[in-house]
């Protein structure tokens, strides 16, 4: 029983790290989440609700507050004189305070434009993050596949290790018989110094790679991780067609343009409202009285600014124009974004044809390293000439390993290009 209970608090004790397995797909979901750019989401979100609510309030009644003291050079006179009468005359300084409430009926889709450019800007917003956003899956395939990459590395530098310890273990023994000298071993020895440098070599480039990897997902990440190779060696149909976030940003931007145009006619409307007026002046609305009075007035407004439409037309004009324009970078991004497919296309093809061959040339490098041991067991090829062979070999299987990470890159980028 105490065997278990230390068993288990020892795999308690091992780090997470060590049983973590991580896809392809999960890192770039980490990454994105773990992205400081992923705060504007919430932040345009916020924008948003703040800018629609102020232009609700554009139908709730307006109060607005005046007051004014003026002198005048002259006033209004009456131009007769009747005996036992007083005829009243005016001051020349006047006072007037009023509160207006103004109520807008019809403002001819105005707010209602306003509420559109701002859901459209804000759209126009979320779309530019989300392209910036995906560019980090590009950046996070460069990372996985280069780790993938040295892990296969890793595996053909330990399987070579292996042959030459097994080879300098047999050139001991001829060694003894007096079959090899010590040039032959230390030949094997040379090769097995190689072998080592270029795994601390293998191992630092794959440290810095993780660390880059960890940076970015925001997860610590040692050697101890696992990272799934994806089992997706058919690539989708060329033809599927383009999803990118850049096609959803210039709709977008044209969704924007279109509520501008809406914003420029609905601002050359007339508007139509109720008013009401109170306050305090002297004169009051009797004119012929020269004390304080209180006064009130109501009633129905209407305005028009007909100065506006003077601009209008080329108002419109100049958003075409930019419309225009979003539409032939449109144009000019489906058309090198097709390019590329084709490209990336091509060398899926090129990678799967050097693939055929990459078994048979291994078994033809076993074949001939087979040999060469034989010839150096009967003493018709030197070491050094086996170490090439075997050198050989081993170049071989890495470029097998190599191009299957390469079709992987191939079909990702691929997938990438076309985000489908």
């Amino acid at each position: 029983m105490k065997k278990v209970i230390y068993f288990l608090v020892f795999c308690l004790s091992i780090p997470f790290s060590v049983f973590a397995r991580l896809s392809i797909e999960d890192c770039q979901i980490k990454a994105k989440e773990n992205y400081p750019l992923i705060k504007k989401y919430d932040l345009i979100s916020q924008s948003k609700e703040y800018s629609l609510a102020n232009a609700n309030k554009g139908y709730l009644p307006q109060l607005q507050v005046n007051a004014r003291a003026t002198y005048q050079s002259d006033v209004t006179s009456i131009p007769i004189s009747v005996p036992g009468i007083d005829v009243p005359s005016f001051a020349k300084d006047q006072y007037q305070a009023t509160i207006e409430l103004n109520q807008l009926i019809w403002d001819g889709g105005l707010i209602r434009s306003q509420k559109q450019v701002t859901e459209a800007n804000s759209e126009v917003e979320i779309k530019q993050l989300e392209v910036e956003l995906y560019t980090l899956e590009d950046r996070i395939n460069q990372l996985f596949f280069g780790i993938l990459l040295f892990d296969s590395q890793l595996e053909q530098n330990q399987i070579l290790e292996a042959e030459l310890q097994r080879s300098y273990q047999t050139i001991s023994s001829y060694l003894e018989y007096g079959i090899a000298n010590q040039a032959d071993l230390d030949a094997v020895k040379v090769e097995q110094l190689n072998t080592k440098q270029a795994l601390v070599q293998i191992q630092s480039s794959k440290k810095a790679f993780l660390e880059m990897l960890s940076l970015m997902i925001g997860e610590p990440l040692d050697n101890s991780v696992i990272l799934e190779k994806p089992n997706v060696y058919e690539k989708q149909a060329l033809f599927s067609g383009i999803n990118r976030p850049e096609i959803q940003l210039f709709e977008a931007q044209n969704l924007l343009f279109d509520s501008q145009k809406q914003i420029i006619k609905s601002s050359n409307m007339p508007k139509l409202g109720l008013f009401v007026q109170g306050g305090i002046g002297r004169p009051g609305l009797n004119m012929l009285t020269n004390e304080f009075e209180p006064f009130y007035i109501g009633g129905v407004r209407l305005s028009w600014n007909l100065g506006s439409l003077y601009t209008q037309k080329n108002d419109l004009k100049k958003i075409e124009i930019n419309q225009n324009r979003i539409n032939a970078e449109k144009e000019v991004f489906l058309y090198n974004t097709a390019l590329k497919m084709i490209r990336e296309d091509e060398d899926i093809k090129r990678i799967k044809d050097l693939m055929k061959y990459d078994d048979e040339i291994i078994a033809l490098r076993e074949n001939i390293r087979k040999s060469a041991e034989a010839k150096v067991a009967n003493g018709t090829l030197t070491v050094t000439e086996l170490m090439r062979e075997m050198t050989h070999e081993s170049l071989a299987k890495q470029t097998k390993a190599a191009h299957e990470i390469d079709l992987l890159i191939a079909i990702y980028k691929l997938k990438n290009t076309t985000n489908n």
